[in-house]
């Protein structure tokens, strides 16, 4: 069951607990993928806290929100980019997506087989997706307090197989958000050392966030057709019988 627009808003940018979250997540990506220069690039969820450092390089931006969630304008001050739509039938052509971003789009969707075939679907030769889910080991998944509490988490086993059953082929993974996720002042202050502890003891310390980058794998032709196609233009050099034309 996919969270509430409204909410998802608030704990992000009302939140300091969802501005250090959306903090965490985002310096990972940027990490990934620290520019987009000239790409289309889609967020699937509520993606679009990670997707501002690429609003001005990027071919286009476009912030996808399925309909059980909502949707809310994005991003402030500029003109709109986000779009509401259906869980499994995005408005965008096939192929025509460089990097794809997910967050609160996989773990909360009742069709998760199917967002994913979706995701493949738009994604072009080469493009990429950041899956951002619950980390089934991190305090994050357990506690309500957040979004990543909400849905189902994942190891980075079983995305990993899921992503593959799906056409894509998983890259590079990552786990962030090491802090506790609590709104107490002290736990906020010291976010920033837990963060950077956690990058030091990983994986002895367990991430709340799981990220996983994975690119399309895109199928080589094959069938009677292709083979046909080759052995065809060969036949010219063949030896013919004397006397006949050429």
């Amino acid at each position: 069951m996919h969270l509430d627009v409204q909410d998802l808003r608030n704990f992000y940018y009302r939140s300091t607990l969802g501005r250090a979250a959306q903090k965490a997540v985002r310096d990972e990506m940027l990490e990934l993928w620290p520019e987009a220069k000239g790409l289309t690039v889609a967020g699937f969820g509520f993606a679009v806290p990670l997707l501002r450092p690429y609003l001005s390089d990027a071919r286009r931006v476009i912030g996808l929100m399925p309909a059980p969630q909502g949707v809310m304008p994005w991003p402030a001050g500029m003109a709109n980019v986000s779009v509401l739509c259906e869980e499994t039938l995005w408005p965008i052509e096939t192929g025509h997506v460089d990097r794809l971003v997910m967050m609160h789009g996989l773990e909360t969707s009742e069709r998760p087989s199917d967002v994913l075939d979706e995701a493949y679907r738009v994604l072009g030769p080469g493009g990429r997706g950041l899956f951002v889910v619950p980390h089934r080991a991190g305090l994050w998944s357990q506690s309500d307090a957040t979004p990543f509490g909400y849905g189902r988490p994942y190891s980075s086993g079983q995305l990993e197989t899921q992503l593959r059953r799906h056409g894509f082929m998983p890259e590079r993974s990552r786990t962030t958000l090491f802090q506790p996720p609590s709104h107490r002042r002290f736990w906020r202050k010291t976010g920033a050392m837990w963060e950077s502890m956690g990058k030091t003891l990983s994986p002895v310390m367990s991430g709340g966030v799981l990220i996983i980058e994975a690119s399309k794998r895109v199928q080589a032709p094959s069938g009677p057709g292709l083979r046909e196609a080759v052995r065809k233009p060969l036949e010219a050099l063949s030896p013919k019988p004397v006397g006949e034309a050429v």
